[in-house]
């Protein structure tokens, strides 16, 4: 599964998704593996204020009764998990934010990880949940 490059081979939204990852790396860094995923969001939420990055909390995607963690910028919607394992549900979420929403990269992060790996979704044209 190529989560990371459209099918023109350019990847989405570089330097911004390379912004939020460094943020996710701090908050990792001073919170650690094992707290509550509302504290990791209130983390992100103060370094996205630090950093001058445009974002949504808690976005309501129109009537779709979808709500994502974070809409930044207007372009990716960020994801925060405090999990012990992703499932393919939590890519199948997502997924069903990118459409319902009509961007196209999604960031998945499970701060639970020992290290922290975030996951590029690209939205896929052809999803049917």
């Amino acid at each position: 599964m190529n989560t990371n490059i459209t099918n023109n081979n350019k990847i989405i939204h570089p330097e911004l998704s390379y912004k939020i990852n460094g943020l996710c790396f701090n908050v990792h860094n001073q919170l650690g593996r094992f707290a509550r995923e509302k504290q990791y969001s209130d983390l992100i939420e103060e370094r996205l204020k630090e950093a001058d990055i445009l974002y949504v909390r808690e976005y309501r995607i129109d009537k779709t009764g979808n709500i994502v963690d974070f809409l930044i910028d207007e372009k990716i919607i960020l994801e925060v998990k405090s999990k012990r394992f992703i499932l393919k549900e939590d890519y199948y979420q997502l997924q069903r934010y990118l459409q319902a929403s009509n961007k196209r990269l999604g960031m998945l992060v499970n701060f639970r990880n020992r290290y922290l790996k975030p996951w590029r979704v690209v939205k896929i044209d052809s999803y049917h949940s």
